[in-house]
Parts: structure tokens; sequence; C-alpha cells
């Protein structure tokens, strides 16, 4: 069922010996990690008053900053024209799912951090470079294990926070317990993206999907999403992480690939699955509201991205782009919203006037509106502080 979206609308075959493979295969990954390796050094930032400490990422594709390049999985994004606005990298790509910075890297430039944080799984994600922060994220992870089993490997959520325990026994080394607990505890934020894939590569995923939809109700398997998210933030907080912000589900149906895959019009979008989202939705504030006063010196800071995304694609006029349906890069149905981004695929010329990058993941340009709102925004957006508050409690 649609409902319609608020008040809008080669070069040529040769012959290879092993040694040839072999060699390319070895320059792939040095060029791959010198990529990273730059994009981790691409914040030039002065402010040493009140800059935040470290960044630890956690989540799916919103906010992969590379974990997927050293995983064998059909959810990558290290190819081009992936990045192609990403500056650090000098317009290549960093397995990030978007033309330029995300979310993640935004905040943590307008926070004041030296560097972006590095990919937890990146060859050169070791020593003082980890001070800046680790991105744990990675594309079709969520909240539930058997998400994203579509894609063949991932790292979910328990995974991630299982590799920032390693991180924590790291910061020891680097700064003596004392100092280690302070400086994750009052200096760092803790940024949790996830959701999404447990709706759209799970429980609504066909075939994949027919078992759980039949043994649970929609509400049954958002009470499990949140009994575990209610475990996997409460281990983080055991491991000394005391301020976080959480982002809710975005308006997952009107996304250029739900749109195309289920023809729609320009201006509808999918109820069921958005319906699903803002179930979650209210649910995961109510969650937060509880940990905030069960758990001792922590701040649970709870991101409105359903309503800051819905903001985009209902007035995107009004931001100065074109269309928030057509995904910039993509091929396959009116809204290039099947197939995603990658060398074969067409391009828009004008990319930051487009919501959307490829068929599920926005732009840039998108990405900083909302990565604005969400520092410098009021309660509707954020709460019950932003996040430049969040850095200077």
């Amino acid at each position: 069922m649609a409902t319609r979206a608020s008040s809008s609308r080669r070069v040529s075959p040769a012959s290879f010996t092993p040694m040839d493979v072999t060699l390319f295969f070895f320059f792939f990954l040095l060029t791959l990690t010198a990529l990273v390796e730059a994009a981790g050094r691409g914040v030039n930032n002065n402010n040493k008053n009140g800059a935040l400490g470290a960044s630890f990422i956690f989540g799916d594709s919103l906010v992969d900053a590379g974990n997927n390049n050293y995983l064998p999985t059909l959810s990558r994004a290290n190819m081009k024209p992936n990045g192609i606005d990403f500056k650090a990298s000098g317009g290549n790509p960093t397995g990030r799912f978007t033309n330029g910075r995300t979310i993640g890297d935004i905040v943590g430039e307008e926070l004041g951090s030296a560097n972006y944080a590095i990919p937890f799984l990146a060859p050169n994600a070791t020593g003082k470079a980890l001070l800046a922060g680790v991105n744990y994220a990675s594309g079709g992870g969520g909240i539930m294990n058997a998400t994203g089993r579509i894609f063949v490997n991932r790292l979910g959520m328990d995974v991630q926070v299982d590799f920032f325990n390693t991180t924590r026994k790291q910061f020891d080394d680097l700064l003596g317990k004392d100092k280690a607990k302070d400086y994750i505890s009052k200096k760092s934020i803790f940024s949790i993206t996830i959701g999404a894939n447990d709706f759209l590569n799970n429980y609504l995923f066909p075939l994949l999907s027919v078992g759980t939809r039949f043994t649970q109700t929609p509400d049954n398997f958002i009470d499990d999403m949140l009994d575990h998210l209610r475990d996997q933030l409460t281990r983080l907080y055991q491991l000394d992480a005391r301020k976080f912000v959480i982002g809710n589900v975005g308006p997952i149906g009107c996304i250029p690939y739900q749109k195309t895959i289920n023809q729609l019009a320009e201006d509808e979008c999918v109820d069921l699955a958005n319906k699903l989202a803002n179930q979650y939705n209210i649910r995961l504030k109510s969650l937060l509201e509880d940990l905030n006063t069960k758990l001792p010196g922590a701040m649970f800071v709870h991101a409105n991205v359903y309503d800051l995304v819905m903001e985009l694609i209902t007035n995107y006029k009004k931001y100065g782009f074109i269309t928030a349906t057509k995904a910039c890069c993509g091929n396959g149905g009116q809204f290039a919203g099947i197939i995603p981004c990658g060398p074969t695929s067409s391009m828009c010329e004008d990319r930051d006037k487009y919501v959307f990058w490829d068929p599920y993941h926005p732009s840039e340009a998108a990405n900083v509106i909302i990565a604005k709102q969400l520092l410098y925004g009021d309660i509707k957006v954020i709460s019950p502080v932003n996040l430049s508050k969040l850095r200077d409690m």
C-alpha cells in the first residue's frame, strides 16, 4: 500500500600470469589502505578549546567509513563514482556510501575532532590514530544478528560492540587506565545509527523474511530489536561510554529503492515500511528515556532523523534541491532506484541538488543539512540536548 508523502510530494582482455594477479592485488591493497589513511587525516581543525576527544561511530551504511572494504561482502562502496566529492581522498572512493562526507564525518568536524574516525578494520587503525575516534559501522549491519544475510558478510551491532571492547583495551595501553577512562567517559561521544536494515534487509525482505514474519508480529519483532539494543547500549556503558546519541529510523518507505520496486508516483511512499519505522521510533525514545534514569552519569540523546529526512523530502525545493525522489547515481526504473551506485551507473551532474546520492543513501548536501540540525537544533529534532551541548557537558 502507498501513501502520499506529507504535504508534497576497459581495457581489452589479456592473459595474466599468477604473478600479475598477485602484484595487482598487492598494489590494490596498498592503494586502498593509502586512501583510507588519507581520509582519516582529512580534518584540519585547529579548534583546541572544547574540542571533542574521540568520536566512536556505530551503525550501518549511512555512516560506514570503509570497514566493508576489508570484508568479503556484497555490500561495498569502494568503487567509483562513490566518494567523488570527498576532498580528503581527492575524490577517490573510501568505502563511504555517498558522494562525500557522511553525517558522522560532518559532526566530527564541527565538534573539533582532529581527524575523521578511522575504520576499525583498516590496517592503520592502531596507536595514536585511535585517539580521534574509531568507526565500527558496516554496510548491511543491523541490531539483530540475522540482519543483512543477503550481503553474505557485514558487522552487526553485537560485533561492533565486541570490537569497541578491543579498542577500550588499546586506550588503556595508550593513555593509562585512569586517563583512558576519563578521556572516553568525559570527552568522547558515542554515535549509533542503526535499525533501518533490520526492516529493509530482514523483516521486510522478500523470501528471507518469510520465517520471521510468520513467527513474529511487527510488535514482537520491534520488541526484540529494542531488547537487543538495550543490551548493546548497556554493554557500551559498562565499558565507560557516557555520552550517547542514537538516531531513530528514517522514512525508509520514501527512499528511491522502495519507490522504484513498488512502482510508486513521485509523491508517494510505502506505507508499511514507514509505519514500522514509526512504531520502532516511538518505543526507541521511551527506551532512551528509561536508560537516562537507570544508568547513572549517562546521557542518551535521541536524534529525530525521521522528521529531519521527511522534511527534506517534503520541502526539498526550500533547501535548494531539484528532486527528493530520484537517485543521483544508480540504475533501474524511473527513479534510478534498483541497482546501487557503481562504475556503470548513470550519474547526475549537479550532485548537490539531489537529496539522495544512490537508491538508499543521502547525498553529502543532504547530510550537511541533517548534521547541522543535530549539532545546533532544538528539542524537536534532538533531545534532551543537541550535540554541541552534549560535547561540552
